[in-house]
């Protein structure tokens, strides 16, 4: 498939999709961007707060009259309807995912199959919502339920937009909450094309909607609409604590993965080349506009100048071009702004005394688009802000350390605490260090391999609550205690 098979799926103009249709509305447009270009691609509504309460009136009535009190195991075919919809349209979903992202064609097509699996794997988990019991013989028999909430806000990012939209529908409408997702404005078109495939799945209507927009209109407007009890957001730390400062005066329940600055803490007696491998595809792939990317390379120093030798030498390697090229590596970054707020890190070698010893320029014969080579930064020390802030491209910076006690200090060193990465042969070594390394994951000897069952969050400034299995119910649902008397026990008399 080709640019012009993506183009020619492309919209005149995406719409917000409210009450089950595609509505016409008399708001400002905005420009979504080709990040190989920077063209624009299409034009996107811009919605407002009355935008939202309008999508809101709609997710209200549906929770109210049908999707509530629905059977999970109905809700649950709908969710296997959706996922169904989702990989007959593989092919499309992956070109338009590329074709916004700049993330090639080879990896969105796994992120689309990522996508119908969060639908997959929640429509199982729905009918296997239960509560808990607590008898107290021989006066009481007491038991807990969740119940759902009301309508969810979801505010996603515009890295691997599909996935990370499904990951937050797919949970939020089996736990019987209904929805209004604010996509990210610089990814606005596969959640264009996911609206078609729910609206073709005939869910009812109302119980999913779209309000496109940007932050400070439609974004801000669904987090301060009085109505809306629940708000899950992925994206920038800043951002989300501007989010829970708008929300705090109708005491909002927040889900928030927030940034991240993941260590891979490579030691001596690693497996070198397993290390290595897994290091360039936490890193380069998906552009590096990854949140649990392992941006920060901790090598022991007895190791560390032939690890760093043959990581530059692939680095080199990477293949950098067209996203819809087969053999493409890595695509441009999605927008000018962020290309230029990359380069000002890469830019700060001079004043910080760090090495660019690979990359950091725009490739040769590209001179259109948001293209960055593959980058590497050597002679960093944990205080530079190349070490401690969140680049969020692909840029990796290396860090040496003595000893064990070194490199759980560097690792904890910074405000994040998303994900870490421990690479040793010493399988108590790596149950130690992955106890004292401050982050909401671990993977041991491993990349980022996801269990759909586990808890997915960050700790410090990295996020607040878990999403992933039961624990993506603790936010869509709330707890509800009924206390049964079996009999006449004894009732104080006042008065």
């Amino acid at each position: 498939m080709t640019r012009q098979s993506a183009l020619a799926l492309v919209p005149p103009q995406v719409r917000h999709f409210i009450q089950g249709e595609f509505v016409e509305t008399a708001e400002s447009v905005f420009d979504d961007l080709d990040p190989t270009s920077n063209e624009p691609l299409t034009h996107v509504a811009a919605g407002d707060r009355e935008t939202v309460d309008r999508a809101f009136q709609a997710a209200h009535t549906a929770f109210d009259r049908v999707w509530r009190d629905m059977p999970p195991k109905e809700r649950a075919r709908y969710l296997h309807r959706i996922a169904d919809g989702i990989l007959a349209d593989k092919e499309a979903l992956a070109l338009l995912e590329t074709l916004d992202t700049g993330i090639p064609i080879r990896q969105t097509r796994g992120q689309v199959e990522r996508a119908a699996e969060n639908f997959r794997f929640f429509a199982e988990m729905a009918p296997h919502i239960t509560g808990e019991s607590y008898p107290m013989p021989p006066h009481f028999h007491n038991y807990a339920i969740r119940q759902p909430v009301g309508v969810a806000g979801l505010i996603t990012p515009w890295n691997t937009p599909l996935m990370l939209e499904t990951w937050k529908i797919a949970p939020c409408l089996a736990a019987g909450d209904t929805a209004i997702l604010k996509p990210a404005e610089w990814s606005p078109l596969t959640a264009d094309r996911l609206a078609r495939i729910i609206q073709s799945a005939d869910l009812p209507a109302g119980v999913f909607n779209v309000v496109h927009g940007l932050g400070e209109s439609a974004g801000a407007g669904l987090v301060s609409h009085p109505q809306v009890p629940l708000i899950s957001f992925t994206g920038e730390t800043t951002t989300g604590q501007e989010i829970m400062r708008n929300g705090a005066t109708h005491l909002k329940r927040f889900s928030m993965e927030l940034g991240g600055k993941s260590p891979v803490i490579v030691f001596e007696d690693a497996d070198l080349e397993r290390a290595l491998d897994a290091t360039l595809f936490g890193m380069f792939t998906l552009n590096g506009e990854r949140c649990t990317a392992g941006s920060r390379l901790l090598v022991q120093e007895t190791i560390a100048e032939e690890f760093t030798r043959r990581l530059a030498d692939r680095i080199r390697r990477i293949r950098v071009g067209d996203p819809f090229e087969e053999t493409t590596e890595l695509g441009p970054l999605i927008h000018p702004a962020h290309w230029e707020r990359v380069m000002g890190y890469i830019q700060l070698a001079d004043s910080e005394g760090f090495e660019v010893a690979v990359g950091g320029r725009r490739p040769a014969g590209l001179d259109q688009g948001n293209y960055l080579e593959a980058t590497l930064l050597t002679g960093v020390t944990p205080s530079m802000r190349v070490a401690t802030e969140e680049i969020f491209g692909p840029v990796l910076t290396v860090l040496r350390f003595h000893d064990e006690a070194e490199a759980v200090q560097i690792a904890n060193a910074v405000r994040y605490g998303l994900a870490a990465y421990i690479w040793t042969r010493d399988m108590a070594r790596a149950t130690r260090v992955s106890q004292q390394v401050e982050s909401g994951m671990v993977w041991l000897n491993s990349q980022n391999v996801r269990d759909l069952r586990t808890p997915f969050g960050g700790s410090k400034w990295s996020g607040i609550g878990r999403e992933g299995g039961e624990f993506s119910f603790e936010f869509y649902t709330e707890w509800k205690t009924v206390h049964v008397a079996l009999g006449t026990h004894g009732i104080p008399r006042v008065g």
